[in-house]
This record gives C-alpha cells, structure tokens and sequence, in this order.
C-alpha cells in the first residue's frame, strides 16, 4: 500500500448481520485487494448471501473467516473459452475409450477434499480448509455446490467444484492426477454451460493457468451485471448433464 493511502477499517461480521456492499472492499492499492470483511459463519444461507453479491470466503487456517469481492474480477466467458489444439487431441483420444467419463456430481466429496490436497497457483499450502470443506458439503446436499468429474478405467482422476446459483456459476478449485485431466473437467463444465445459454463462470482472482483458458479480468461492476440476472433463472440438474461432444469436433482449434 502505497504510504499515506488511507484504508477502510475492515468490518466485523456477526453471525445476524449481513455483510457490507462491495463497494466497502479494499481497493488495488490496499494491503489486501478485495478483502472486504471478517468474521460470522459458512452455513449455507450466509454462503448463498455471499455468492449472490459477487463475494466469496477465503481464508487460512490462522485467520478467521475472510470476505473478498476483488475489483477487477477474474471472469471466463464461455464465449472465449480457449479450446487449445492439444486439449482437442487429448479429448479425442479419450473420446472413443470405454472406461472415460466426463460428468457432474458423481462424486463431490471426493472432489472438494482431493481439491483440499492440492495448492492453488502460487501458494505453498492449500486455502480449502476443514471448515471450508464441510462447508461446501453442506452446500452441496442443498443443491448449490457441484463437481465437474473426469473418470478413467473406473477411477476419479481429476475435477473441480463450482457454486450454482439459479445459472450463475462460480468456478472454486480443481485437482488432477491426470495429464490435462482437470482441463477436461473445465470443458465439460463450459460446455454444459454453452447448452444452457450460460454466458460467464466466475473465477474469482487472475492466475495464468485461468488466463491461458481464456479468462480475463473484467470490472466488478460489469462481472455483477452478467451475474445478477443469471441468479433468478431456473435452475440446472447437474447430475443429469451430458457432454455435447459434436460440439466440440465443430469448434475450430485455438
């Protein structure tokens, strides 16, 4: 932070109140970019209040629970969603195997806690605590959380998990064991997305290997917009989506 840049006192959120307006989060040249509040729970109804105003927990294990609404925000519109030559080769090669699958919600726990075990992009430990991960269990068995799966001779071999309000889609952590596996599991999730009209999946904050997908930071304000009226749509039944894979045979490669 820049010397002399005055910092907006960062509120305390008790378990009854709700969290402030995005507009209260720190800015660029703040210590903490997009944090916007500390403190109250991660049950489901304060985790749906939060990812309805564009805001998303993270924290570690030393810290108590952190709100952050980044401004830019890190956005992949499905629109410009980066097919690569290679991926292409790698999900035609798999296309045709017996034992390949790519689905949603066959297996969320697995995912979340595989996810749990493997750092984000630039980080020495994993931020998908504990309580984290309880968390999102939770918010799965009241059907808002999902998991994008990539299966291999009847293992899970790679995945991520997203939050689905209505058809807004937050994009959370993926794992792979799996060359480009978890890169699959990101297609297939676009892909569904595209049968659904879905413009946009949240990312949340700017890494290269998002950027090399097709991802771009884009205005709070303008991510909000797209947002807002995907919340009130009919929901999806995840479990039952399937891979358009003409789709993808048609799409030029990047």
């Amino acid at each position: 932070m820049s010397e002399g840049t005055p910092q907006t006192p960062l509120s305390w959120v008790e378990s009854q109140s709700p969290l402030p307006s995005v507009d209260a989060a720190w800015g660029p040249d703040s210590d903490a970019p997009g944090l916007l509040a500390a403190g109250a729970d991660l049950g489901v109804e304060r985790l749906l209040e939060a990812y309805s105003h564009g805001i998303f927990p993270w924290f570690n294990p030393d810290q108590p629970v952190l709100w952050w609404s980044p401004d830019p925000r890190m956005v992949l519109q499905t629109a410009n969603f980066k097919l690569h030559r290679s991926l292409r080769k790698t999900l035609s090669r798999y296309a045709s195997h017996p034992q390949f699958e790519l689905c949603f919600d066959k297996a969320f726990d697995r995912v979340i806690e595989a996810c749990a075990q493997s750092p984000r992009e630039g980080q020495k430990g994993t931020w998908i605590v504990p309580q984290m991960v309880e968390a999102y269990k939770a918010l799965h068995q009241a059907g808002y959380a999902h998991s994008a799966e990539t299966w291999l001779d009847g293992q899970l071999v790679a995945g991520l998990y997203f939050v689905c309000i209505g058809q807004a889609v937050f994009g959370e952590s993926m794992f792979s064991t799996l060359s480009d596996g978890s890169k699959m599991a990101l297609a297939a999730l676009v892909n569904v997305c595209d049968q659904h009209g879905i413009q946009a999946i949240d990312c949340q904050q700017n890494t290269a290997h998002l950027a090399s997908m097709g991802a771009k930071e884009m205005a709070r304000k303008e991510f909000l917009n797209i947002m807002q009226p995907a919340l009130g749509l009919e929901s999806i039944n995840w479990q039952n989506q399937q891979v358009d894979w003409d789709a993808w045979r048609s799409q030029g490669a990047a």
